[in-house]
């Protein structure tokens, strides 16, 4: 495969996971080949490379004699999913309190104070964005690319369900404290309190989806 051929079906990968992410081909609904086709003007070949990478990262599902379908998370998947997050970010937490340098707190604590206020004035998109850069910000301060690498497969997949969980009653806050007591053990280099602090934090996403299903079902 040429590197041009590469190049065009790795940003057409992007653009879909864009569409996923924002919405915009909800979870479920069947991809129109011949119109993402026209909406990109390219041909079928790097819109059928891009799918299959969007597959294996578990974005999409392929039916065949049907064609392909953004996956739907399922209960089943994020019972999975979390406790294996949970350990691999607790353990960035972990690595994150011994590593920081005095700098390093300096800007979480800037990401931290922008989250209270987004959390303050409720606005759940801004706040789940600062949340995201405050994830990837630990991730890269324990500066292990092995954990880098199967926390960013598992969030694709759990980007699809964790905004969400900010909507359901009391969160937006409770997340909130949660974030707070993971910096604090941070600042205080206190790295078992960071891990536990982490995999607790997780552990209530979760839950908050699970009350959110539950919900729904009734």
């Amino acid at each position: 495969m040429s590197a041009a051929i590469f190049s065009l079906h790795d940003q057409v990968a992007q653009q879909l996971r864009d569409l996923i992410f924002a919405g915009d081909l909800a979870p479920g609904v069947f991809i129109d080949e011949a119109a993402l086709c026209e909406q990109f003007s390219i041909s079928r070949t790097p819109l059928r490379e891009a799918l299959k990478v969007l597959k294996a990262e578990g974005l999409v599902r392929h039916e065949p004699r049907r064609g392909s379908f953004v996956y739907e998370v399922t209960e089943r998947d994020l019972d999975e999913i979390f406790p294996v997050i949970a350990l691999l970010e607790g353990r960035c937490a972990f690595e994150a309190a011994r590593k920081a340098s005095a700098g390093d707190i300096e800007q979480l604590a800037i990401l931290h104070d922008r989250l209270q206020k987004h959390a303050q004035a409720g606005r759940i998109n801004d706040y789940y964005a600062t949340n995201v850069l405050i994830h990837e910000a630990i991730i890269q301060l324990a500066d292990n690319r092995w954990l880098a690498h199967l926390i960013g497969d598992l969030r694709k997949i759990l980007k699809l369900a964790r905004l969400q969980q900010l909507r359901a009653p009391g969160r937006l806050g409770q997340s909130l404290q949660e974030h707070l007591a993971i910096y604090a053990a941070i600042r205080a280099r206190d790295s078992v309190s960071a891990e536990i602090a982490m995999r607790t934090h997780l552990d209530r996403q979760r839950d908050a989806l699970r009350h959110l299903q539950s919900k729904v079902k009734t």
